[in-house]
């Protein structure tokens, strides 16, 4: 297994659509964001009748001996809603016992800096034991909880005084992973990995949408991995499992072979659909989190922008201002790159002619 190219392929579907150019908050196509993956709690979803998904299914085929191990990991993205205080009193040090006062406002200048509310992401995972072929069923569910949690970091002023505090607020999150395994012919068994969001005592029955998203799981994925198997492929399966494989019922998301061309260790869910060995480019400078991104136009919109315009985007989130710094600082040779590469070439030959 290419762990390192599996690992770059996971951050960058686990960050797809975080947030859309032209990277401000202010951005009407920002306002509503987390479209990707979304798994919100029970009560909300079928209030919204089930568009809003609360629950997700992988299934997948393994070809396993007696010696065959399977791994299953879970990753998502936490909410954490950020939001700008400003002190009543200013202070030096912020005190330990307690909070300091402070009233909740839009932005704040300070330090030569503006920061304004935002909508933050911290990444989870949750690994589930290693399984062996007499035990591929769980015989219940993994269960997992992720506390609620807020955090103050001081904001100073251009005398190292503390004029605001950005705080930090997230809410507790439920859920549980179930694995079932149900033995194929031909040494084949058909794995399905069900995560659900159970966080539906914790939140409020009445909720909007950005309600919700606080108590949701956002951009779920799967990644299973094997040792002594061999996953198969369920957009190229072999001839003799062709029915097998379009049996599967994926539900919000869809397996596809990830590493090193021809390696069948790893399978990769996600929520959104590529091909068997997915890569990253290699003319790619890093992410741009834009839906269906093309780098090159992306990269030359965020030239464009006016002084104001950069200046919101690099005050909206530390993602954002990266790609800014990252854009404004690339050397022409880079953009060159960005405009297009031959790959897959092959001779032609006089049969083919």
């Amino acid at each position: 297994m290419n762990l390192d190219r599996v690992e770059k392929i996971a951050e960058a579907l686990l960050y797809e659509g975080y947030m859309l150019y032209p990277y401000r908050a202010t951005a009407v196509k920002n306002q509503q964001r987390w479209n990707f993956g979304v798994l919100c709690p029970r009560a909300y979803s079928e209030a919204q009748a089930g568009s809003e998904a609360w629950m997700m299914q992988t299934e997948c085929l393994l070809q396993a001996d007696s010696s065959t191990q399977l791994n299953v990991k879970i990753r998502f993205l936490q909410i954490v809603n950020r939001s700008i205080g400003k002190l009543k009193h200013r202070l030096f040090e912020l005190p330990h016992d307690r909070e300091p006062e402070f009233e909740t406002v839009e932005k704040l200048d300070a330090g030569g800096h503006t920061f304004t509310s935002w909508q933050e992401a911290v990444e989870r995972e949750v690994i589930v034991p290693t399984l062996r072929p007499a035990t591929f069923s769980l015989s219940r569910p993994v269960m997992f909880t992720f506390p609620s949690g807020r955090e103050l970091e001081p904001l100073r002023d251009e005398n190292c005084v503390i004029a605001g505090v950005i705080m930090r607020q997230w809410e507790a999150l439920r859920g549980s992973i179930e694995i079932d395994s149900t033995n194929c012919p031909n040494d084949v068994i058909k794995i399905a990995v069900r995560v659900r969001n159970l966080t539906s005592d914790e939140a409020p029955q009445q909720q909007t949408r950005a309600d919700a998203l606080m108590y949701s799981l956002v951009s779920v994925h799967t990644i299973l991995t094997t040792e002594s198997g061999h996953f198969v492929s369920l957009l190229d399966p072999p001839e003799d499992l062709r029915s097998l494989a379009a049996e599967c019922s994926n539900i919000g998301t869809w397996p596809v072979l990830v590493g090193d061309e021809g390696d069948r260790d790893t399978m990769l869910s996600s929520p959104i659909i590529v091909y068997d060995y997915p890569q990253i480019a290699p003319e790619s400078p890093g992410s741009l989190f834009d839906g269906t991104e093309i780098d090159e136009i992306l990269s030359l919109r965020i030239l464009t922008m006016t002084d104001e315009e950069k200046h919101e985007m690099r005050q909206t989130d530390q993602r954002a201002r990266q790609i800014l710094e990252r854009t404004e600082n690339m050397p022409p040779e880079q953009f060159m790159k960005l405009h297009g590469a031959l790959r897959g070439l092959h001779p032609v030959t006089r049969e083919a002619r």
